[in-house]
């Protein structure tokens, strides 16, 4: 046997160097073909730096789409107190009309679902949903004053801090914005 002949096909990079008449040829490629067939299985997983470096980038394009989800929520909120304040709004205007002025401070919003004892002329509930005044979309109540100071009457909400002034998703909603 010459020295080319001594080489493996898995060291010759699957080339057999034998003639296909041979003996040593069929057993050749049977044998080339268990080392084909193992070093598959050996490469059929991932390494665990390809593992950290997909979690890696999952998590940073995570970030960036959770970012941005709460940026929306936060949004969406201000957007339905707004919404929510112009309906009370509606609600006080229809009660003005009815009764001739709006609920005191003291009297509050509950007059929109539930008549004062010194409200003779009401014809309420007069919000869609009657019995109950909703909350902001943060949880709190919302602020009525009578009278005014930016108006006939002044609605707030205080945002998601619940408290006075703030920015951002803190920021107060008011009734007196266009």
């Amino acid at each position: 046997m010459n020295a080319a002949q001594n080489k493996s096909p898995h060291l010759t990079g699957g080339l057999c160097l034998y003639t296909p008449s041979s003996e040593k040829y069929v057993k050749e490629i049977k044998l080339n073909r268990i080392y084909k067939l193992a070093c598959l299985a050996c490469n059929k997983g991932f390494t665990l730096i390809e593992i950290l470096v997909v979690v890696v980038i999952i998590s940073i394009i995570a970030s960036f789409v959770t970012v941005n989800y709460f940026k929306h929520i936060d949004e969406a909120n201000k957007d339905a107190a707004k919404t929510q304040i112009e309906i009370l709004g509606t609600g006080l205007d229809t009660l003005k009309i009815n009764v001739g002025r709006y609920p005191t401070t003291d009297e509050g919003l509950e007059a929109l679902v539930s008549a004062p004892s010194n409200m003779k002329k009401w014809k309420g509930p007069y919000l869609k949903k009657g019995k109950k005044i909703p909350k902001d979309p943060w949880g709190n109540d919302y602020v009525y004053l009578y009278p005014g100071t930016h108006g006939d009457y002044d609605l707030v909400s205080f945002g998601a801090d619940g408290v006075s002034g703030g920015e951002g998703k803190n920021a107060d909603v008011v009734s007196w914005d266009e």
